[in-house]
């Protein structure tokens, strides 16, 4: 029994050992499956240092114990995740926490594939010459409405930062409207660019007020904070679409402007000023079936 445990004990030195002993960076490449660029690639951000690094020469000297770090990154950067993202996983404090961190990483992956996959059927359609079928699914009506003093708040954002900077925005004017005297119609967010995955706008979220004068005064007070501005909206005509929360989202909301623009064209109009998203519905109560929102343009 002495002699069995004397051999344990002698194969976990050797295997220490073994773990123990420096790999120049080509030796430890070939060992973790990875290039000898990669490495310094992960020791500059900071993923995977040397054990060693010669003063006199520079080379850079791994672990065999470093193996399994090395691999791992590798592994994280196969799922097309950035490097400070892997740097969050493998810096993790446990297990639970790094699993966490990869399941919400993963998580906004799917989103965005199936906000890809949505468009690829969308330019389907219009590729093959059947858009008029995917436009022909909204019902675009015209309604008058009346000059408007709205709060108001700017700001340049691409599409993946603009749903968080609509809800906060319209929260924050919303709020400023208690004090010129509420709220008196549906808030809504003029395009006066394009908002895309490339383009930044410049996007305005506005809320229609009742005072006037107390909105100039909370102006005067904010200032620039938040680009923020009090202005009239002049009354007009609107062409529009009343879409789902499902159909907000980009890019699925393309086609419901796209319609509205195709009607337009269609009934002899001329579009009189930037589109826009009418916001006529308690966002956070509605299901994903539920009309929230009217996509607009001013109509002449």
């Amino acid at each position: 029994m002495d002699d069995a445990n004397d051999a344990n004990d002698a194969n976990e030195d050797a295997d220490d050992a073994r773990d123990d002993a420096l790999l120049t960076i080509g030796a430890f490449a070939a060992r973790a499956r990875l290039s000898a660029k990669a490495l310094r690639l992960y020791d500059r951000m900071g993923l995977l240092a040397p054990a060693h690094v010669d003063e006199t020469t520079g080379y850079r000297y791994y672990r065999a114990g470093q193996t399994e770090r090395a691999r791992l990154v590798a592994l994280l950067r196969q799922l097309d995740m950035p490097l400070a993202r892997v740097a969050e996983v493998v810096h993790a404090d446990g297990p639970g926490a790094a699993t966490a961190l990869l399941d919400a990483y993963w998580a906004g992956v799917e989103t965005r594939v199936a906000g890809q996959r949505t468009l690829a059927e969308y330019l389907r359609g219009r590729l093959s010459g059947r858009s008029s079928e995917v436009y022909g699914k909204f019902v675009v009506e015209t309604v008058d409405v009346p000059e408007q003093v709205v709060l108001s708040e700017t700001r340049h954002t691409t599409a993946a930062e603009l749903p968080t900077w609509i809800g906060a925005s319209l929260g924050r004017l919303e709020e400023a409207a208690g004090g010129c005297g509420g709220v008196t119609a549906a808030p809504f967010v003029v395009y006066h660019s394009e908002v895309s995955t490339e383009s930044d706008g410049p996007a305005e979220s506005c809320v229609p007020v009742a005072d006037e004068a107390a909105a100039r005064a909370w102006g005067e007070e904010r200032g620039r904070a938040w680009q923020t501005r009090v202005r009239v909206e002049p009354a007009g005509r609107l062409a529009y679409t009343r879409i789902t929360k499902a159909q907000v989202a980009h890019p699925q909301i393309l086609a419901a402007f796209e319609a509205v623009e195709e009607w337009i064209a269609g009934q002899g109009l001329t579009v009189a000023g930037p589109c826009r998203e009418v916001y006529f519905a308690d966002w956070d109560a509605a299901g994903p079936e539920d009309p929230v929102c009217d996509v607009a343009f001013p109509v002449r």
